[in-house]
């Protein structure tokens, strides 16, 4: 073996142990179906239950950008004044769309959605409180009002892991551009793991993942030889509830070397590819990837960038529906966006908004999509300075009003608090803004 043939397989080898721990557990979790927790200590696990929700226990795919894309610009509740500058492209026309029964007016994109997402999409007006493209991991922290300075990936992966009895809590990011994007979890930093090495690690040629079968059948064989000593009739129960047969480990396998045979790039689409494979293979219940809106657009002639970008980004949440519809993970796994800033809606530094934008620290459009969800839109805007910002929140309604009991600043607590309502998790751990009520089914 020579040097790069080492080196890659020290790599390979780094990131098994990144998707499914030291040892066997993770892959003998994967073959049988059982969670890691039963599989290290099955009788402790028998004892113990520490799922809070299983109702509303959701997997979390979620776009994350420290670019500020101009996502902000084009959504509904921006088309209300005349002072604001939107794309001349007909691609980006005022088109009228029904969020769950509510019309509202926005770019042209967001109306090719098919009325069963958007009746699950919520746009949320909301303000970071930072113009500056390093701040996305304290945007991720909601600038200081999460308990522990954790990250909202890591709050909702934390909250939800036990209910999916995933691989790992830790969420696994597929996408993150730059060490701005990079994911921490309770203090320590998470790699990125983008589509390629995924294939490459999980497809190489012996990779434990061709054996799935036969270590179904031999960790089934000592699971077995467990029922006679320790588990109960109910405890029982639930192993064979979770267990899977031959059939459907061979079925899995098929599955995932052929979704991830398919990836030959790290664009969005094989970001896309290896969320949902990640999720199938049950190994993190939260993955982050970077769909573009028009990124750090101070120069955009015409805004061609961000015309171009939000075409393809909208195309792209409608291809990530698609497929969970697809794979029957439709209303398992909620979809959602959250960026370090937005841009300005009215003038750019030195002139109009038409040829570019700047950073807002006052508005910022996040998305969220999903079974726990009921499409509409929270907040407003008002002017700001000289451009707009996001007015606070009424609470009991979701509008956007002057005096509302969620102050704008308070309004990325808000939001975050109201995505683990959504999954059922505890929104303690979240100290500003409250749980937007309207906006759960």
């Amino acid at each position: 073996m020579n040097d790069h043939d080492r080196n890659t397989f020290t790599r390979r080898q780094a990131l098994m142990r990144t998707l499914f721990g030291a040892g066997t557990l993770g892959l003998r979790a994967l073959a049988t179906g059982l969670p890691v927790s039963f599989l290290a200590n099955p009788e402790r696990a028998l004892a113990q239950n520490a799922c809070v929700a299983p109702a509303k226990a959701q997997y979390v795919i979620m776009s994350t950008s420290s670019q500020g894309d101009p996502l902000n610009a084009n959504a509904p509740g921006t088309y209300g004044d005349a002072r604001i500058v939107h794309s001349s492209d007909p691609a980006m026309a005022a088109t009228s769309l029904s969020l769950n029964g509510k019309t509202v007016t926005a770019a042209k994109p967001w109306a090719q959605l098919p009325q069963s997402v958007l009746n699950r999409t919520v746009f949320w007006h909301v303000m970071t409180n930072t113009p500056i493209h390093p701040k996305e991991p304290d945007v991720l922290q909601l600038m200081g009002a999460s308990t522990g300075h954790e990250m909202l990936p890591s709050l909702l992966a934390k909250a939800v892991a036990p209910c999916l009895m995933t691989v790992q809590q830790q969420p696994v990011s597929v996408g993150g551009v730059g060490p701005s994007e990079a994911l921490a979890f309770s203090g320590s930093a998470l790699p990125t793991i983008p589509p390629l090495a995924l294939r490459d690690t999980l497809t190489a040629p012996n990779n434990a993942l061709m054996n799935l079968t036969a270590l179904r059948d031999s960790t089934m064989n000592q699971v077995n030889a467990l029922y006679k000593t320790v588990a109960t009739p109910a405890q029982k129960a639930f192993i064979d509830n979770l267990a899977r047969s031959q059939t459907e480990v061979r079925s899995i396998n098929q599955t995932l070397l052929s979704n991830l045979g398919s990836i030959t790039n790290n664009t969005v689409p094989a970001q896309i590819t290896a969320a949902i494979t990640l999720i199938q293979m049950n190994i993190t219940p939260v993955v982050a990837i970077h769909i573009p809106f028009g990124a750090d657009n101070h120069s955009d002639p015409g805004l061609a960038r961000e015309t171009s970008d939000t075409v393809a980004g909208v195309d792209s949440i409608a291809s990530l529906m698609a497929q969970l519809q697809s794979a029957g993970l439709q209303d398992k796994v909620t979809f959602m966006t959250l960026n370090v800033f937005g841009r300005t809606l009215m003038v750019n530094a030195g002139g109009t908004a038409a040829n570019g934008r700047s950073h807002n620290p006052n508005h910022q459009v996040s998305l969220s999509i999903g079974k726990p969800f009921k499409g509409g839109v929270v907040g407003a805007i008002t002017p700001t300075g000289n451009d707009f910002g996001a007015m606070a929140i009424q609470s009991t309604t979701g509008a956007g009003v002057a005096g509302g009991d969620v102050s704008a600043v308070d309004s990325l607590g808000a939001f975050a608090k109201t995505m683990l309502a959504g999954v059922g998790a505890d929104t303690s751990v979240v100290t500003r803004g409250k749980v937007i009520t309207p906006a759960l089914t």
